[in-house]
């Protein structure tokens, strides 16, 4: 069984390459790929710091999973 199952939310760092600056954004889990440790998905945040219009809510994502930080199950919510 994977570790992140479709439909659980798992909180992701984004880094601006830029800046530094750094926010936590909430990711929805589409599928997993335990092997290669990436989770794919889409964005359920509204970016506070903009990322010049790369990210908004709804963009796919492949995330790796040094970068969660948080991990709901979508039961929780």
């Amino acid at each position: 069984m994977s570790k992140f199952l479709p439909g659980d939310f798992v909180k992701v760092e984004f880094e601006d390459e830029k800046t530094g600056e750094s926010e936590w954004m909430w990711v929805r889990v589409r599928a997993c790929d335990d092997e290669n440790r990436i989770v794919l998905g889409r964005l359920d945040s509204d970016p506070i710091l903009g990322y010049r219009g790369k990210l908004k809510p709804g963009s796919e994502l492949a995330v790796r999973f040094d970068k969660i930080r948080d991990h709901k199950r979508g039961t929780d919510f």
